[in-house]
């Protein structure tokens, strides 16, 4: 690494972290801004209010930085190379000898590092805080109750409540349908409380402690006229084992709980074949396809500052932002969309569309 990589590399890491500050605060205002009334509902006091905030934004920190990611990077390596040209030190640099191209290799690079920062938000620390990110506005500390619709279980079982607590991980009113695998079911148990309980050895599941519960099921016995016929056998039961502890219910309470996932946990999902394996190949490939696009949204914004001539600088700008702007709104828009054939396409447009632009734009670099 040589002083001009040094010195560009400074200069990014300085915008960087003023481009992050920036626009995660503008999102948050915003964000706070259409949905304070939200925060406010019910007889809280202030001191509440403002703990519920910075309770949900605290945490949400992480997810608006996966989305704003590659538009951060793009922002600080834009503002690095517009210094670098209104101070005339790209004029310097070339009357070294040295390519504009060579000057482009820290900003790649660092687009290339800040993506990393990016997988490690997707994959370790998003995941381990779901259930968080899962919370609504109107309740940000989890302590509201709400009801289970059928979420799947262990061994094709669903199971719902009236009631969930999250925050004391407490159901009332519990159901369970155990099914066979044509989709029949064999057994329902019924609880009026349900506590559950960590088991040790089993990170991932666990048992739920019921009370005053009772399982049904239906038996086949013989008689000494017809033949076998059913019968509904009952019985007291005191538990229930269960992959589905109070995080995961709280987490499947949102619309975006799959997004929350790492790679490892929705491979796992997809081979136990659920019937939205559309959408979750869609957000697999998701999750391949968003580093890639915010390098090449990096890659459209370094022509059009990265010149020998002066120009003009905030013409240039502003085509910078309209070209990676409409790359950022394609990304958006194909990871809303679920085509019934080819659920992988609106993910890989915006590299489809604008990766041979960014090399036809790289290539016309004058140096």
């Amino acid at each position: 690494m040589g002083t001009l990589d040094r010195y560009i590399i400074r200069s990014l890491v300085v915008n960087y972290l003023i481009a992050l500050a920036v626009m995660m605060s503008l999102y948050i205002v915003l964000d706070l801004f259409f949905n304070m009334d939200e925060f406010t509902e019910g007889s809280q006091s202030t001191l509440a209010v403002f703990g519920g905030i910075l309770s949900y934004y605290g945490t949400n920190l992480f997810k608006y930085f996966s989305q704003l990611s590659g538009v951060i990077t793009v922002v600080a390596g834009m503002l690095t190379l517009g210094r670098l040209r209104r101070t005339n030190e790209l004029t310097a640099v070339l009357a070294s000898g040295v390519s504009l191209y060579r000057v482009a290799v820290p900003v790649i690079a660092f687009g290339i590092a800040t993506t990393l920062l990016w997988f490690v938000d997707m994959e370790l620390i998003i995941p381990s805080m779901a259930d968080r990110l899962a919370r609504r506005h109107d309740d940000p500390r989890g302590e509201r109750t709400y009801a289970v619709r059928f979420l799947n279980d262990r061994d094709g079982a669903l199971l719902s409540a009236q009631q969930f607590l999250p925050s004391t991980g407490r159901m009332r009113r519990m159901l369970v349908m155990i099914r066979e695998e044509t989709g029949a079911v064999r057994e329902v148990i019924e609880a009026e409380e349900a506590q559950w309980e960590p088991q040790e050895g089993h990170p991932a599941g666990g048992r739920w402690k019921l009370e005053r519960a009772t399982r049904r099921r239906q038996v086949m016995r013989g008689t000494d006229t017809i033949g076998p016929q059913e019968q509904m056998e009952e019985e007291l039961v005191r538990y229930y084992s269960s992959d589905l502890t109070p995080r995961d219910i709280q987490m499947r309470q949102s619309s975006q709980w799959l997004r929350f996932l790492s790679s490892r946990q929705l491979g796992d999902l997809a081979d136990l074949g659920l019937p939205d394996a559309r959408n979750l190949a869609r957000i697999r490939h998701e999750r391949f396809t968003t580093p890639v696009v915010n390098v090449v949204m990096l890659l459209l914004g370094i022509p059009f500052l990265l010149k020998r001539m002066p120009g003009n600088l905030v013409g240039d700008a502003a085509k910078c932002l309209i070209v990676c702007g409409l790359c950022f709104v394609v990304s958006v828009v194909g990871r809303n969309l679920s085509p019934a054939t080819l659920p992988a396409l609106p993910s890989w447009l915006p590299i489809i569309i604008f990766t041979p632009l960014s090399v036809v734009l790289l290539d016309r670099i004058k140096t």
